[in-house]
Protein backbone atom coordinates (compact mmCIF):
# COMPACT_ATOMS: atom_id res chain seq x y z
CA UNK A 1 0.00 0.00 0.00
CA UNK A 2 1.65 3.49 -0.92
CA UNK A 3 0.41 6.37 1.31
CA UNK A 4 0.56 8.99 -0.90
CA UNK A 5 -1.27 11.38 1.89
CA UNK A 6 2.01 10.49 4.16
CA UNK A 7 5.11 11.36 1.47
CA UNK A 8 3.07 14.59 0.03
CA UNK A 9 3.30 15.76 3.51
CA UNK A 10 6.94 14.94 3.59
CA UNK A 11 6.99 17.07 0.25
CA UNK A 12 5.10 19.88 1.56
CA UNK A 13 6.64 19.79 5.02
CA UNK A 14 10.15 17.16 5.10
CA UNK A 15 11.07 15.15 8.40
CA UNK A 16 14.63 13.55 8.79
CA UNK A 17 15.29 10.55 8.03
CA UNK A 18 15.10 8.05 10.96
CA UNK A 19 16.31 4.65 11.20
CA UNK A 20 13.97 2.09 9.07
CA UNK A 21 11.58 0.07 11.80
CA UNK A 22 10.80 -3.23 10.99
CA UNK A 23 7.35 -4.48 11.27
CA UNK A 24 6.91 -6.95 14.15
CA UNK A 25 4.42 -8.71 11.74
CA UNK A 26 2.58 -9.10 8.96
CA UNK A 27 -0.13 -7.66 8.33
CA UNK A 28 -2.83 -9.57 8.58
CA UNK A 29 -5.98 -9.70 5.76
CA UNK A 30 -8.56 -12.24 7.13
CA UNK A 31 -11.18 -13.37 5.24
CA UNK A 32 -13.81 -14.81 7.31
CA UNK A 33 -16.51 -15.87 5.01
CA UNK A 34 -16.82 -16.30 1.36
CA UNK A 35 -20.77 -15.69 1.50
CA UNK A 36 -21.59 -12.16 -0.03
CA UNK A 37 -24.81 -10.46 -0.82
CA UNK A 38 -23.17 -9.16 -3.89
CA UNK A 39 -21.74 -10.69 -7.25
CA UNK A 40 -19.06 -7.98 -8.36
CA UNK A 41 -17.46 -8.07 -11.23
CA UNK A 42 -13.63 -7.63 -10.16
CA UNK A 43 -14.31 -9.60 -6.66
CA UNK A 44 -10.90 -11.92 -5.90
CA UNK A 45 -12.46 -13.84 -3.88
CA UNK A 46 -14.99 -14.97 -6.41
CA UNK A 47 -17.96 -14.91 -3.68
CA UNK A 48 -21.99 -15.24 -4.18
CA UNK A 49 -25.01 -15.70 -1.75
CA UNK A 50 -24.44 -19.00 -0.94
CA UNK A 51 -22.85 -20.72 1.92
CA UNK A 52 -19.21 -22.15 1.50
CA UNK A 53 -18.73 -25.57 2.49
CA UNK A 54 -14.91 -26.31 5.61
CA UNK A 55 -14.86 -22.55 6.56
CA UNK A 56 -12.91 -22.51 9.83
CA UNK A 57 -15.46 -22.61 12.44
CA UNK A 58 -15.04 -19.69 15.33
CA UNK A 59 -13.38 -21.77 17.54
CA UNK A 60 -10.86 -22.40 14.90
CA UNK A 61 -10.79 -18.72 14.04
CA UNK A 62 -9.55 -18.20 17.77
CA UNK A 63 -6.82 -20.77 17.80
CA UNK A 64 -5.52 -19.03 15.17
CA UNK A 65 -6.24 -15.71 16.38
CA UNK A 66 -3.91 -16.59 19.59
CA UNK A 67 -1.09 -18.22 17.70
CA UNK A 68 -1.11 -14.72 15.85
CA UNK A 69 -0.84 -12.79 18.39
CA UNK A 70 2.01 -15.02 19.87
CA UNK A 71 3.64 -14.18 16.59
CA UNK A 72 3.25 -10.64 16.73
CA UNK A 73 0.75 -10.09 14.07
CA UNK A 74 -0.31 -6.52 14.29
CA UNK A 75 -3.26 -5.75 12.38
CA UNK A 76 -5.87 -8.06 11.28
CA UNK A 77 -7.98 -6.42 8.58
CA UNK A 78 -11.65 -8.87 8.75
CA UNK A 79 -13.02 -9.10 5.21
CA UNK A 80 -15.05 -11.65 3.12
CA UNK A 81 -17.12 -11.96 0.95
CA UNK A 82 -19.10 -9.82 3.55
CA UNK A 83 -17.75 -9.86 6.87
CA UNK A 84 -20.80 -9.15 8.32
CA UNK A 85 -22.72 -11.95 7.47
CA UNK A 86 -20.46 -14.24 9.58
CA UNK A 87 -22.85 -14.96 12.81
CA UNK A 88 -19.96 -14.73 15.10
CA UNK A 89 -18.37 -11.04 13.54
CA UNK A 90 -18.84 -9.12 16.56
CA UNK A 91 -17.75 -11.59 19.04
CA UNK A 92 -14.61 -12.17 16.80
CA UNK A 93 -14.52 -9.01 16.68
CA UNK A 94 -14.37 -7.92 20.35
CA UNK A 95 -12.14 -10.91 20.89
CA UNK A 96 -9.50 -9.47 18.51
CA UNK A 97 -9.20 -6.14 20.02
CA UNK A 98 -8.89 -7.39 23.59
CA UNK A 99 -5.79 -8.88 22.32
CA UNK A 100 -4.47 -5.55 21.55
CA UNK A 101 -4.70 -5.95 17.76
CA UNK A 102 -5.71 -3.36 15.71
CA UNK A 103 -8.51 -4.55 13.88
CA UNK A 104 -10.50 -3.03 10.68
CA UNK A 105 -13.38 -4.35 9.12
CA UNK A 106 -13.65 -4.40 4.88
CA UNK A 107 -17.11 -4.02 4.06
CA UNK A 108 -19.23 -3.60 1.08
CA UNK A 109 -21.48 -1.50 3.35
CA UNK A 110 -24.66 -2.12 2.39
CA UNK A 111 -25.08 -4.40 5.54
CA UNK A 112 -23.93 -1.29 7.60
CA UNK A 113 -27.54 -0.41 8.70
CA UNK A 114 -29.41 1.39 11.63
CA UNK A 115 -30.42 -2.21 13.52
CA UNK A 116 -26.63 -2.91 13.86
CA UNK A 117 -24.24 0.42 13.61
CA UNK A 118 -24.86 0.59 17.64
CA UNK A 119 -22.72 -2.97 17.86
CA UNK A 120 -20.44 -1.90 14.85
CA UNK A 121 -19.52 1.24 17.13
CA UNK A 122 -19.32 -0.86 20.21
CA UNK A 123 -16.36 -3.01 18.66
CA UNK A 124 -14.35 0.19 17.88
CA UNK A 125 -13.19 -0.35 15.10
CA UNK A 126 -10.25 1.98 14.51
CA UNK A 127 -11.23 1.89 10.28
CA UNK A 128 -14.29 0.38 8.22
CA UNK A 129 -13.74 0.60 4.75
CA UNK A 130 -16.20 0.59 1.67
CA UNK A 131 -16.12 -0.57 -1.49
CA UNK A 132 -17.76 2.08 -3.93
CA UNK A 133 -16.78 1.39 -7.97
CA UNK A 134 -18.03 4.71 -9.03
CA UNK A 135 -21.23 7.09 -8.45
CA UNK A 136 -24.60 5.72 -8.84
CA UNK A 137 -25.81 3.32 -11.15
CA UNK A 138 -22.02 2.48 -12.29
CA UNK A 139 -21.52 1.13 -8.94
CA UNK A 140 -24.81 -0.63 -9.27
CA UNK A 141 -23.71 -2.20 -12.61
CA UNK A 142 -20.61 -3.38 -11.08
CA UNK A 143 -22.40 -4.72 -7.58
CA UNK A 144 -24.63 -6.44 -9.94
CA UNK A 145 -27.48 -5.05 -7.03
CA UNK A 146 -29.39 -2.00 -7.75
CA UNK A 147 -29.40 0.19 -5.26
CA UNK A 148 -26.28 -0.80 -3.73
CA UNK A 149 -24.60 2.44 -3.96
CA UNK A 150 -27.43 4.43 -1.72
CA UNK A 151 -27.14 1.30 0.85
CA UNK A 152 -23.04 1.66 0.89
CA UNK A 153 -23.01 5.19 1.27
CA UNK A 154 -25.50 5.13 4.43
CA UNK A 155 -23.09 2.72 5.73
CA UNK A 156 -20.59 5.56 5.77
CA UNK A 157 -22.63 8.22 6.60
CA UNK A 158 -23.83 6.14 10.00
CA UNK A 159 -20.18 4.81 10.12
CA UNK A 160 -19.65 9.07 10.33
CA UNK A 161 -21.85 9.73 12.82
CA UNK A 162 -21.10 7.31 15.37
CA UNK A 163 -17.60 8.60 15.01
CA UNK A 164 -15.99 6.05 13.43
CA UNK A 165 -13.17 6.13 10.84
CA UNK A 166 -14.14 5.45 7.33
CA UNK A 167 -13.58 5.59 4.26
CA UNK A 168 -14.10 4.30 0.39
CA UNK A 169 -12.01 1.61 -1.58
CA UNK A 170 -12.11 2.44 -5.48
CA UNK A 171 -11.18 -0.02 -8.11
CA UNK A 172 -10.03 1.48 -11.03
CA UNK A 173 -11.09 0.18 -14.65
CA UNK A 174 -12.24 1.31 -18.34
CA UNK A 175 -15.68 1.03 -16.94
CA UNK A 176 -15.64 3.56 -14.16
CA UNK A 177 -12.71 5.53 -14.90
CA UNK A 178 -15.26 8.65 -15.73
CA UNK A 179 -16.67 8.82 -12.46
CA UNK A 180 -13.12 9.23 -11.15
CA UNK A 181 -13.26 12.96 -10.66
CA UNK A 182 -16.96 12.55 -8.71
CA UNK A 183 -15.10 10.18 -6.61
CA UNK A 184 -12.71 12.89 -5.65
CA UNK A 185 -15.67 15.08 -5.14
CA UNK A 186 -18.14 12.35 -2.73
CA UNK A 187 -15.09 12.67 -0.45
CA UNK A 188 -15.71 16.55 0.43
CA UNK A 189 -19.36 16.50 0.04
CA UNK A 190 -20.10 13.49 2.09
CA UNK A 191 -16.45 14.01 4.35
CA UNK A 192 -14.87 10.78 4.52
CA UNK A 193 -12.01 10.51 6.01
CA UNK A 194 -9.84 7.94 3.39
CA UNK A 195 -9.79 7.06 -0.25
CA UNK A 196 -8.08 4.22 -1.33
CA UNK A 197 -7.40 3.72 -5.28
CA UNK A 198 -7.04 0.45 -6.01
CA UNK A 199 -5.68 -0.52 -9.55
CA UNK A 200 -7.31 -4.03 -10.52
CA UNK A 201 -5.52 -6.79 -10.11
CA UNK A 202 -5.90 -9.91 -11.75
CA UNK A 203 -7.58 -12.55 -9.21
CA UNK A 204 -11.00 -14.16 -9.03
CA UNK A 205 -13.13 -12.66 -11.44
CA UNK A 206 -10.30 -9.50 -11.29
CA UNK A 207 -8.69 -12.18 -13.77
CA UNK A 208 -11.68 -12.60 -16.06
CA UNK A 209 -12.19 -9.23 -16.12
CA UNK A 210 -8.74 -7.68 -16.70
CA UNK A 211 -9.62 -7.06 -20.41
CA UNK A 212 -11.15 -4.08 -18.66
CA UNK A 213 -8.07 -2.63 -17.15
CA UNK A 214 -7.86 0.76 -17.55
CA UNK A 215 -5.29 1.60 -20.44
CA UNK A 216 -2.29 3.00 -19.15
CA UNK A 217 -2.98 6.54 -20.33
CA UNK A 218 -6.27 6.43 -18.08
CA UNK A 219 -4.05 5.42 -15.47
CA UNK A 220 -1.90 7.93 -15.27
CA UNK A 221 -4.18 10.68 -16.11
CA UNK A 222 -6.30 9.31 -12.82
CA UNK A 223 -2.43 9.25 -10.80
CA UNK A 224 -1.86 13.10 -11.69
CA UNK A 225 -5.62 14.15 -10.43
CA UNK A 226 -5.38 12.20 -7.67
CA UNK A 227 -1.88 13.59 -7.03
CA UNK A 228 -3.46 17.03 -7.76
CA UNK A 229 -6.17 16.41 -4.78
CA UNK A 230 -3.92 15.37 -2.35
CA UNK A 231 -1.63 18.08 -2.73
CA UNK A 232 -4.83 20.32 -2.34
CA UNK A 233 -6.64 18.62 0.59
CA UNK A 234 -2.98 19.04 2.50
CA UNK A 235 -2.43 22.53 1.56
CA UNK A 236 -6.20 23.60 2.77
CA UNK A 237 -5.73 21.50 5.95
CA UNK A 238 -8.17 19.19 4.79
CA UNK A 239 -8.20 16.03 7.27
CA UNK A 240 -7.97 13.28 4.03
CA UNK A 241 -5.72 10.48 4.07
CA UNK A 242 -4.92 8.92 0.62
CA UNK A 243 -3.48 5.46 -0.56
CA UNK A 244 -2.98 3.40 -3.12
CA UNK A 245 -2.86 -0.45 -3.60
CA UNK A 246 -2.04 -3.65 -6.13
CA UNK A 247 0.62 -1.59 -8.23
CA UNK A 248 3.16 -0.63 -6.19
CA UNK A 249 4.65 1.45 -9.76
CA UNK A 250 2.76 4.61 -8.10
CA UNK A 251 5.47 5.18 -5.96
CA UNK A 252 7.90 5.90 -9.30
CA UNK A 253 5.22 7.81 -10.82
CA UNK A 254 5.20 9.82 -8.08
CA UNK A 255 8.49 10.79 -7.63
CA UNK A 256 8.76 11.76 -11.05
CA UNK A 257 6.05 14.43 -10.10
CA UNK A 258 7.57 15.37 -7.45
CA UNK A 259 10.62 15.89 -9.70
CA UNK A 260 8.67 18.09 -12.14
CA UNK A 261 6.84 19.99 -9.29
CA UNK A 262 9.49 20.20 -6.10
CA UNK A 263 13.09 19.08 -7.56
CA UNK A 264 14.67 20.44 -4.32
CA UNK A 265 12.98 17.90 -2.84
CA UNK A 266 13.17 15.00 -4.79
CA UNK A 267 16.32 13.42 -3.28
CA UNK A 268 14.46 13.46 0.37
CA UNK A 269 11.21 11.35 -1.00
CA UNK A 270 13.35 9.38 -3.03
CA UNK A 271 14.76 8.23 -0.09
CA UNK A 272 12.08 8.07 1.88
CA UNK A 273 10.67 5.98 -0.85
CA UNK A 274 13.58 3.95 -0.95
CA UNK A 275 12.67 3.09 2.97
CA UNK A 276 9.74 2.35 2.96
CA UNK A 277 10.57 -0.61 0.23
CA UNK A 278 7.53 -1.24 -2.13
CA UNK A 279 5.67 -4.60 -2.24
CA UNK A 280 5.40 -6.56 0.90
CA UNK A 281 3.23 -9.29 -0.57
CA UNK A 282 4.62 -12.61 1.48
CA UNK A 283 7.04 -10.57 4.07
CA UNK A 284 4.47 -7.86 6.00
CA UNK A 285 1.09 -8.21 3.91
CA UNK A 286 -0.53 -11.72 4.23
CA UNK A 287 -3.77 -13.47 3.50
CA UNK A 288 -5.93 -16.03 5.92
CA UNK A 289 -8.95 -17.38 3.57
CA UNK A 290 -12.37 -18.63 4.47
CA UNK A 291 -10.91 -22.34 4.77
CA UNK A 292 -8.10 -21.61 6.69
CA UNK A 293 -5.33 -21.85 3.55
CA UNK A 294 -2.52 -18.59 3.69
CA UNK A 295 -1.63 -17.16 0.70
CA UNK A 296 0.81 -14.32 0.22
CA UNK A 297 -1.77 -11.74 -0.08
CA UNK A 298 -5.16 -11.64 -1.10
CA UNK A 299 -4.83 -11.91 -4.94
CA UNK A 300 -3.22 -15.09 -4.33
CA UNK A 301 -6.17 -17.63 -3.74
CA UNK A 302 -4.91 -20.24 -6.45
CA UNK A 303 -1.49 -20.75 -4.35
CA UNK A 304 -1.77 -21.89 -1.19
CA UNK A 305 1.17 -22.16 1.26
CA UNK A 306 -0.35 -24.25 3.63
CA UNK A 307 -3.82 -24.62 5.63
CA UNK A 308 -3.29 -22.85 9.71
CA UNK A 309 -5.79 -26.38 10.30
CA UNK A 310 -2.55 -28.37 9.47
CA UNK A 311 0.60 -26.00 10.49
CA UNK A 312 0.86 -22.86 12.80
CA UNK A 313 0.36 -19.49 10.48
CA UNK A 314 4.09 -18.77 11.54
CA UNK A 315 5.64 -21.72 10.40
CA UNK A 316 3.80 -21.57 7.28
CA UNK A 317 4.56 -17.91 6.98
CA UNK A 318 8.44 -18.36 7.76
CA UNK A 319 9.12 -21.48 5.31
CA UNK A 320 11.19 -20.57 2.18
CA UNK A 321 11.12 -24.20 1.07
CA UNK A 322 8.62 -22.59 -0.76
CA UNK A 323 9.97 -21.34 -4.32
CA UNK A 324 7.14 -18.58 -4.30
CA UNK A 325 7.72 -17.40 -0.78
CA UNK A 326 11.32 -17.43 -0.97
CA UNK A 327 11.43 -15.00 -4.32
CA UNK A 328 9.20 -12.77 -2.15
CA UNK A 329 11.33 -12.45 0.91
CA UNK A 330 14.75 -12.28 -1.12
CA UNK A 331 16.02 -8.94 -1.79
CA UNK A 332 16.11 -8.34 -4.67
CA UNK A 333 14.08 -10.25 -5.66
CA UNK A 334 14.56 -12.66 -8.84
CA UNK A 335 12.59 -9.94 -11.57
CA UNK A 336 12.43 -10.56 -15.39
CA UNK A 337 12.10 -8.38 -18.22
CA UNK A 338 11.50 -4.73 -17.81
CA UNK A 339 11.14 -4.94 -14.21
CA UNK A 340 14.54 -6.90 -13.67
CA UNK A 341 16.16 -4.03 -15.52
CA UNK A 342 14.09 -1.08 -13.80
CA UNK A 343 15.84 1.52 -11.49
CA UNK A 344 13.30 1.50 -9.29
CA UNK A 345 13.81 -2.28 -7.66
CA UNK A 346 14.18 0.18 -3.98
CA UNK A 347 11.45 1.83 -4.11
CA UNK A 348 8.62 -0.79 -5.85
CA UNK A 349 9.97 -4.11 -5.29
CA UNK A 350 8.82 -5.36 -8.30
CA UNK A 351 5.08 -4.67 -7.32
CA UNK A 352 2.46 -7.62 -6.82
CA UNK A 353 3.49 -10.42 -8.76
CA UNK A 354 0.29 -12.45 -9.58
CA UNK A 355 -0.40 -9.70 -13.09
CA UNK A 356 2.65 -11.70 -14.33
CA UNK A 357 2.03 -15.23 -12.91
CA UNK A 358 -1.43 -14.80 -14.52
CA UNK A 359 -0.07 -13.38 -18.01
CA UNK A 360 2.86 -14.86 -18.23
CA UNK A 361 2.71 -17.99 -16.20
CA UNK A 362 5.57 -16.82 -14.46
CA UNK A 363 5.81 -14.64 -10.95
CA UNK A 364 9.21 -13.31 -11.37
CA UNK A 365 8.75 -11.41 -15.19
CA UNK A 366 7.94 -8.19 -16.05
CA UNK A 367 4.49 -6.26 -14.44
CA UNK A 368 2.56 -6.59 -17.52
CA UNK A 369 0.66 -3.42 -15.05
CA UNK A 370 3.27 -0.90 -14.75
CA UNK A 371 2.31 1.52 -16.42
CA UNK A 372 5.61 3.49 -16.44
CA UNK A 373 7.44 4.43 -19.77
CA UNK A 374 11.10 2.70 -20.84
CA UNK A 375 12.20 6.42 -20.03
CA UNK A 376 10.79 6.32 -16.08
CA UNK A 377 11.70 3.17 -14.95
CA UNK A 378 15.34 4.43 -15.56
CA UNK A 379 17.00 7.01 -13.45
CA UNK A 380 17.18 10.76 -13.60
Amino acid sequence: MFRLSQFMREVLNPTPIKPTRKPSGPVVIWNLIRRCNLTCKHCYTTSADIDFPGELTTPEIYTVMDGLKDFKVPVLILSGGEPLLHPDIFDISHRAKSMGFYVALSSNGTLITKQNIRQIAEVNYQYVGVSLDGIGATHDKFRQKQGSFADSLKGIGLCREQGIKAGIRFTLTQDNVDDFPAMLQLMDTEDIDKFYLSHLNYGGRGNKNRKDDAAFKMTRDVMDQLFEQCLQWELHGSEREVVTGNNDADAVYFLHWVNRNYPKQVEHIKAKLQQWGGNASGVNVANIDNLGNVHPDTFWWNYNLGNVKDREFSEIWQDTTDPLMAGLKASPRPLKGRCGTCHYQSICNGNTRVRAQQVYQDPWQEDPGCYLNDTEILDF
